[in-house]
C-alpha cells in the first residue's frame, strides 16, 4: 500500500517532485494529510466523548435499563461520534489505493467533516428526546452521508476493469448501500417514537437498526478490508486472489436473513442468519490467526485490536445465542450484547486501525527530502498500551453489566477513558512528529 501510494504523484504541496508511476500506469492515492487528521481526531474526540458517557449510565447499565437515556447517548456517541469520522478517514486513505484510483472531489469530504458532526447533537437528541437538537443534527448527518457515499461509488465505479485488485468492489458497494440503509431505517424507526412501524414494535426495529449498522457497516468494511490489510500490516503473506467475492456475499445474505428474522420475531430465520453471519466471520477469523501466527513484525495495536474484536464478536454471539433461548433473560443480557458487539467488535476495530493510518499518511506526505523511517513517526508502546486497556476495559464492563455488578461496570468504564486518553495521546505524539 505505502508503495503504491509513494509512487504516484504527490499532489498538494507545492515543490514536490513527481515520481514515476508503478509499472507506468496510475494508481490511486490515499487523502491528503490535512484531511485525514481532522477526521482522527474528530473519532477521538467522540470516543472521548462515548468512554465518559458510559461511565455515567454505568447504572442503568448494571441495573438491567439498557434503553434508558445514558445508555442511549453512550451508543449513539460511539455509532455517530466515533465510527463515521473513524470509517470515513480510514476508507479514503485505504481504498483509492486498493481500487486504484483516486478521490474525484477531495473538497466534498471536507464539507463532510462539519456536516458529520451533526451525530454529536443526534445522539443527545435521541436519547433525551429532543427533536429541536435530534433533526436538525440528522439533516447534517444525512448530508455529509451523501457527500461520503457519492465519492465511495465514485471508486467503485471508477476502478480499473480486468485488473487485480485488492479489495472487491461488491464489497464496498454493498458497505454504502448498507450504510445508507441504516440512515434510513433510524429515522424511521426514531420518528415513530415508541410506536409500531409497519407492524414492527419499536423495540425490535431499534435491534435491527442496530445490527444493520454494526455487520452491514462495519463488519462488512472489517472483512472486505481487513482481508489485505491486516496481513500488508502485520508484514505477513496475503490471501490468494479470488474470482468472486464470497464473504461478502454471504455475509450480506446472512445478515439479511438475521434481520427478516429480528423483525418479524422468527427464531429460525434469527439463528439461520446468525449461523451464516459466524461461519463466515469464523474464516475470516482463521485467517487473522494465521496473520497473527506468521507476522514478521512484534504484535501491533491493529492485530491485537482485531484479535481481541474476534474474542468480543463470539462472546457476543454466545450470549445472544443464550438470550434468544431463554437462558438468559435480554433484561440482563442486551447491556452486555451491545457492550461486546458495538464497542468490542465495531469500535474497536475500527479504532486501532487509527493510529496507524496517521503515521502512514504523515510519511507518504513527507516532504521531498530525507524521511524518517515510518516506525519512527508511529508509537508503537503507545498504542499497545491502549489496546491492552481497551480489551480489558470492554471486558470488564461486559461483565458488570451482565452480574449486574455497578462496581465491576465503574472499573471497566474507567478503562475505556484511560484506553481513549491513551489513543488521543497517541494520534498527538504522531502529529508532533510532523515536519
Amino acid at each position: 500500500m505505502v508503495d503504491s501510494a509513494e509512487s504516484r504523484p504527490l499532489r498538494g504541496r507545492p515543490g514536490t517532485k513527481t515520481l514515476p508511476l508503478a509499472h507506468g500506469r496510475a494508481v490511486g492515492g490515499p487523502i491528503a494529510l490535512g484531511v485525514l487528521a481532522w477526521y482522527v481526531a474528530l473519532a477521538l474526540t467522540g470516543w472521548v466523548a462515548a468512554a465518559v458517557a458510559l461511565l455515567v449510565a454505568t447504572p442503568e447499565l448494571a441495573g438491567g435499563a439498557p434503553t434508558a437515556s445514558r445508555p442511549v447517548l453512550a451508543a449513539h456517541l460511539v455509532a455517530l461520534g466515533l465510527l463515521p469520522f473513524a470509517v470515513t478517514g480510514a476508507s479514503f486513505h485505504l481504498l483509492p489505493v486498493m481500487l486504484r484510483n483516486d478521490v474525484r472531489h477531495p473538497r466534498r469530504l471536507q464539507l463532510a467533516l462539519p456536516l458529520l458532526a451533526g451525530g454529536f447533537l443526534v445522539a443527545p437528541g435521541v436519547a433525551f428526546d429532543r427533536p429541536a437538537i435530534l433533526w436538525p443534527g440528522a439533516a447534517l448527518v444525512s448530508a455529509g452521508v451523501l457527500l461520503v457515499l457519492a465519492e465511495l461509488f465514485g471508486l467503485v465505479l471508477r476502478a480499473p476493469r480486468g485488473r487485480t485488485l485488492v479489495v472487491s468492489r461488491t464489497g464496498v458497494a454493498l458497505v454504502g448501500l448498507h450504510v445508507a440503509a441504516a440512515l434510513i431505517l433510524g429515522a424511521l424507526a426514531f420518528s415513530h417514537g415508541d410506536g409500531a412501524f409497519a407492524g414492527v414494535v419499536h423495540d425490535r426495529w431499534v435491534l435491527v437498526h442496530l445490527h444493520l449498522a454494526v455487520f452491514g457497516w462495519a463488519t462488512l468494511l472489517i472483512v472486505t478490508v481487513g482481508r489485505t490489510l491486516a496481513p500488508m500490516l502485520a508484514q505477513a503473506p496475503t490471501p490468494p486472489p479470488r474470482r468472486l467475492p464470497t464473504s461478502e456475499l454471504a455475509l450480506s445474505a446472512g445478515l439479511w436473513t438475521l434481520l427478516a428474522g429480528l423483525a418479524t420475531a422468527s427464531t429460525a430465520a434469527v439463528l439461520a442468519g446468525g449461523g451464516l453471519l459466524l461461519l463466515t466471520l469464523a474464516l475470516f477469523a482463521r485467517l487473522i490467526a494465521r496473520v497473527a501466527r506468521t507476522a514478521r513484525i512484534e504484535p501491533e495495536a491493529p492485530l491485537v485490536h482485531l484479535l481481541a474484536g474476534v474474542l468480543f464478536l463470539l462472546q457476543a454471539a454466545a450470549l445472544g445465542t443464550a438470550m434468544l433461548v431463554g437462558l438468559v433473560s435480554t433484561r440482563r443480557g442486551l447491556a452486555a450484547y451491545v457492550i461486546l458487539l458495538l464497542v468490542g467488535w465495531a469500535a474497536g476495530v475500527t479504532l486501532g486501525q487509527l493510529g496507524k493510518l496517521l503515521s502512514l499518511s504523515l510519511w507518504v506526505w513527507w516532504p521531498p527530502g530525507p524521511r524518517p523511517k515510518q516506525d519512527a513517526l508511529y508509537p508503537r508502546r503507545v498504542w499497545l498500551a491502549e489496546a491492552v486497556t481497551f480489551a480489558c476495559g470492554v471486558e470488564v464492563l461486559a461483565v458488570g453489566a451482565l452480574a449486574a455488578n455497578r462496581a465491576v461496570a465503574v472499573v471497566g468504564a474507567a478503562l475505556l477513558i484511560g484506553a481513549a486518553l491513551l489513543g488521543a495521546t497517541g494520534a498527538g505524539l504522531t502529529w508532533a512528529r510532523r515536519w
